[in-house]
């Protein structure tokens, strides 16, 4: 009695003891971690692949989410071009989609007729990539930070205002911050207004409003189709035209006084010569460096000066 009741102590003693066999779950005896049925860190790749594939089916079905933004000057959709095109919003251009159904763009197509805005048709991967995911059907429009004005409305504006028009002609302009300079230095010297070509030009963005200064809000620019047609009925109305060039007057000679068109060209090869061949005469300003030609800006700037000049003179 005496050894089973030693035993029955021993066992008391092992089961009160801490280093006992650690127990399972529901008392079955644990597995050492070498002996595990696979490593953790498998366990966990293989459970992060089962929820990143039902993620990705997911994912398959669902819309795709717009972009967290866009440019401010992206118009994206039928509706959104559709009403910016009625409401009179400047547009610089639209693209259209090859291969749109002709009745759903049909509406598009006539309003920007009608208010003269350039329409390309181009691949469908090109208008994805500007949406950046945005649901787009089609049709993207990139829109200028003010409305254009209508040539008509800036004479009457300048008839108004009684004194003779000074008009600026950007020849092919190609640089946003050449045009925004322009603008900033027309501002300045009571422009009436800047006409720049539909097509090969750089249109209003949100480079030329920032390098403007804030100038964009207060000189019209008037897109214009047919430059050498325009200078033509310009001229029919009583209007001179003189276009910045090496070969003319020097600029300080010439009379700027009158209703004027000033012509700058671009910035590569100054004045077309359908445009020249429209001049009643050419200005040029004096240079005695190494440099034989000014930046656009600068060459505009000086010549808006000196009309100014010459216009409070007389005064």
């Amino acid at each position: 009695m005496r050894a089973k009741k030693g035993n029955d102590a021993a066992r008391d003693a092992a089961r009160r003891s801490p280093r006992r066999k650690a127990q399972g779950y529901g008392g079955q005896q644990a597995q050492p971690a070498a002996h595990s049925a696979e490593p953790a860190t498998k366990r966990s790749r293989r459970a992060s692949g089962g929820a990143q594939a039902l993620h990705a089916e997911r994912d398959r079905h669902a819309p795709a989410a717009a972009p967290a933004s866009l440019p401010d000057d992206l118009l994206i959709g039928r509706n959104a071009v559709t009403e910016a095109l009625r409401s009179g919003r400047g547009i610089n251009r639209i693209l259209l989609a090859e291969g749109s159904r002709e009745a759903q763009i049909a509406p598009i197509l006539e309003l920007a007729r009608t208010r003269g805005v350039p329409v390309e048709f181009v691949a469908r991967e090109k208008i994805e990539r500007a949406a950046q995911g945005a649901r787009h059907q089609g049709v993207l429009a990139q829109a200028a930070p003010v409305a254009y004005q209508e040539l008509d409305a800036i004479l009457r504006a300048a008839e108004r205002k009684g004194h003779a028009p000074l008009l600026v002609l950007l020849d092919e302009l190609e640089d946003p911050h050449n045009l925004g300079a322009l603008l900033r230095t027309a501002d300045a010297t009571g422009v009436d207004g800047i006409l720049i070509p539909r097509r090969r030009s750089v249109p209003l963005n949100a480079t030329v409003a920032k390098t403007s200064a804030g100038a964009i809000e207060y000189v019209p620019v008037a897109r214009i189709g047919n430059v050498t047609q325009t200078l033509k009925e310009l001229k029919a109305k009583g209007f001179w035209v003189a276009g910045a060039d090496m070969d003319g007057t020097p600029y300080d000679k010439a009379d700027l006084k009158g209703a004027l068109v000033l012509v700058i060209g671009s910035e590569g090869h100054g004045m077309t010569r359908l445009v020249k061949e429209q001049c009643d005469f050419i200005v040029s300003l004096p240079m005695v460096g190494h440099i034989n030609s000014l930046n656009a800006s600068v060459a505009g700037s000086i010549l808006m000066y000196e009309a100014l000049r010459q216009r409070t003179a007389t005064k």
